[in-house]
């Protein structure tokens, strides 16, 4: 059988979705580079609004089965309004779309140096400015010999919400949490707390504690963020390990987010957040960097507060995380009319 010419699209209706797809320590990232609309917008969070209200059709067709699964993440590329920013973004799950995702950030340094998005990469590094829904977060990228490496980059104002938040929490009765911002808000919660490991338990029984606690947060907490109402919610739980403390010593966790979504990776905005945290409760201090490790993959990022500053009351602390991302392939999907699964299904 001779070789087939490819890619050679087959039979279709409607757009052609074309995407490169990435991971960073095992958390998928689709970047979405051709077939979408025009997102209109004055701004990259009037955008969101508007990939939410309008095109959220597409999300599921890139997202969900049969061409994603239940724990895949995307980002589209979209204009800023931002003179510095190189390129905005949109970061979608299988819920919808959320404001910072520090793994995504870390894909995106590497892809927008190697597809060209920055006219004149520099060594040792090159740096990427990158307007995310929750603001300007700066990338750098590795860059050697016309290679990219490993990716670090500086947050939005990350800091505590609030410390020692007791919630009710259906058959766990009440649970001390933490809420702490990082580009989005998340719960953290000691994995001990129920008799947990977040190394060692079954994921899908973490899955579901974290799941619990979120729940309990959003309907006995009233959150609110000094900049937008578009930022006050809550993203997820983050179960961790409890090793707070400064140590040479890796300390792991595991991110819970949207719909019961799994990270797969240390969580980028989550070890943001858990930084800001840490440093809010004197812990650990600028410039000291700690090790986070994935509890389902042990991949590792790392992280240091870097900088004191504010966001509106509450004090706050810029954050360096620093990962490695990679390709896995790059597609072009597309749909038939007739196919009665074509817009997208997930399985619970």
């Amino acid at each position: 059988m001779s070789p087939m010419e490819f890619p050679k699209l087959p039979p279709h209706d409607g757009p052609v979705l074309s995407v490169v797809d990435m991971h960073t320590g095992g958390e998928p990232l689709r970047v979405i580079i051709n077939g979408y609309p025009e997102v209109t917008g004055d701004t990259v969070l009037a955008k969101r609004r508007y990939a939410r209200e309008h095109l959220d059709h597409l999300r599921k067709v890139l997202m969900f089965e049969p061409r994603g699964h239940y724990d895949m993440y995307g980002a589209l590329l979209v204009q800023s309004e931002i003179a510095e920013a190189d390129i905005g973004v949109l970061f979608m799950h299988n819920e919808g779309y959320s404001t910072m995702c520090g793994h995504a950030v870390i894909a995106l340094g590497r892809f927008a140096v190697d597809y060209g998005l920055v006219k004149s990469p520099t060594s040792p590094e090159t740096q990427i400015n990158i307007h995310c829904p929750c603001g300007l977060v700066k990338a750098f990228v590795e860059y050697s010999n016309g290679k990219t490496g490993a990716v670090r980059f500086h947050s939005v104002p990350a800091f505590v919400f609030a410390t020692d938040v007791k919630v009710t929490v259906p058959g766990f009765g009440e649970i001390t949490v933490d809420i702490s911002y990082g580009g989005a808000l998340y719960a953290f919660v000691n994995a001990d707390s129920f008799r947990m490991d977040v190394s060692k338990s079954r994921t899908r029984d973490l899955v579901d504690v974290a799941t619990a606690v979120s729940n309990a947060v959003k309907s006995q907490v009233k959150l609110h963020h000094p900049v937008s109402d578009d930022l006050a919610f809550l993203y997820g739980t983050i179960l961790t390990d409890g090793k707070d403390a400064f140590s040479d010593e890796p300390t792991a966790n595991i991110c819970v987010f949207a719909d019961a979504q799994v990270d797969r990776s240390p969580t980028g905005s989550g070890v943001t957040a858990r930084i800001a945290l840490q440093y809010h409760k004197g812990l650990i201090q600028l410039h000291q960097t700690r090790s986070f490790k994935s509890g389902t993959t042990e991949a590792l990022f790392t992280g240091k507060a870097v900088q004191e500053t504010t966001c509106g009351e509450f004090k706050a602390v810029v954050v360096e995380v620093a990962g490695h991302a990679y390709y896995t392939g790059a597609a072009s999907f597309t749909l038939e009319n007739s196919d009665l699964l074509k817009d997208g299904f997930l399985l619970r």
